[in-house]
């Protein structure tokens, strides 16, 4: 595959991303990042996660690809497909894609990820899907990391420290 995969996310302190199919913080930076960083790349996703986007819609300006075991799910402007390598194949000739949720999806694509750009909203709340620690996989490293922002008002949960980090499959061998 010469497509490089990387993965999307935004945690809690305890690496909590959803609860009842919906985000954990509200934090318009993060979706501004999201945005900017997976704009014009194919997205890879779940069934559940593209019916949490307003309207259930597709993301505009990019290929949404939706990983599910419905074989009946059909949904306009979107690439429905049954298998990791089906979703592997259609991005295959990209420059770079990016795996977007929701935890199953993660847990099926992150091995074949080389990069994992998280967002870290640094407060717990009551979760029930969770993104792998990174911190505590010896797979991964941090390469980078900013220094915390606070969610102003009209930001989202105001008062909530965040930080943008990327993390970086480490070398086997």
């Amino acid at each position: 595959m010469s497509c490089k995969l990387s993965a999307i996310v935004a945690v809690c302190d305890d690496w909590g991303i959803g609860r009842d199919g919906g985000m954990v913080v509200a934090n318009k930076q993060d979706m501004r990042h999201f945005v900017s960083t997976t704009t014009g790349h194919p997205v890879i996703m779940g069934r559940k996660t593209l019916e949490s986007f307003p309207g259930g819609r597709p993301l505009k300006n990019r290929l949404n690809i939706v990983l599910t075991r419905d074989p009946f799910f059909h949904r306009e402007g979107v690439e429905v497909v049954h298998s990791v390598d089906a979703a592997l194949d259609l991005v295959c000739d990209q420059d770079e894609a990016w795996v977007i949720g929701g935890g199953q999806v993660y847990q099926q694509l992150l091995p074949y990820c080389e990069r994992a750009v998280v967002t870290k909203n640094h407060c717990l709340r009551a979760a029930d899907a969770y993104f792998p620690n990174l911190d505590q996989d010896e797979a991964w490293e941090l390469v980078d990391e900013t220094e915390p922002i606070i969610l102003g008002r009209g930001e989202g949960d105001e008062g909530v420290s965040f930080s943008f980090a990327t993390y970086q499959r480490r070398q086997q061998g």
